[in-house]
């Protein structure tokens, strides 16, 4: 398991990666726009130029991040976890949301075997993720 920060922007995601890897030494190794991802039909093209999600590599370190949705965006950021399997993630997940609030069901996705967000009893946001292996 690791514990990675997932920061959250309104709109500045893009430049702000930039930034960091110019300050840490570090290259965007993914940045995926909504309107280049597979749900681009399905959110409005307003948000097509917002960034979906960002990777940000430095050594062993790794720091993630979006331009949430309009309706999500919060600037508060959560903490993502990658998880190996499918079944651990749903333990965690599970863990996590008693006493908390679903903001997305566990579920699999184009890039997750599961993958769900939640804000945890203690009002932490948290995203589960266990990516599909590569290949």
């Amino acid at each position: 398991m690791q514990f990675i920060p997932y920061l959250d922007f309104d709109g500045q995601c893009r430049e702000a990666f930039d930034f960091y890897a110019r300050v840490f030494n570090a290259q965007v190794t993914m940045r995926m726009t909504y309107g280049e991802s597979p749900m681009a039909d399905e959110m409005p093209p307003a948000t097509h130029a917002r960034v979906m999600h960002s990777r940000l590599d430095s050594g062993n370190a790794v720091l993630m991040g979006a331009d949430g949705p309009p309706q999500h965006a919060s600037n508060r950021g959560c903490v993502n976890i990658a998880i190996d399997t499918p079944a651990e993630a749903e333990r965690i997940y599970a863990a996590l949301i008693e006493g908390g609030s679903v903001q997305m069901p566990l579920q699999e996705t184009f890039w997750a075997q599961r993958f769900g967000m939640l804000t945890d009893r203690y009002g932490k946001a948290w995203m589960v993720n266990c990516a599909k292996p590569a290949g």
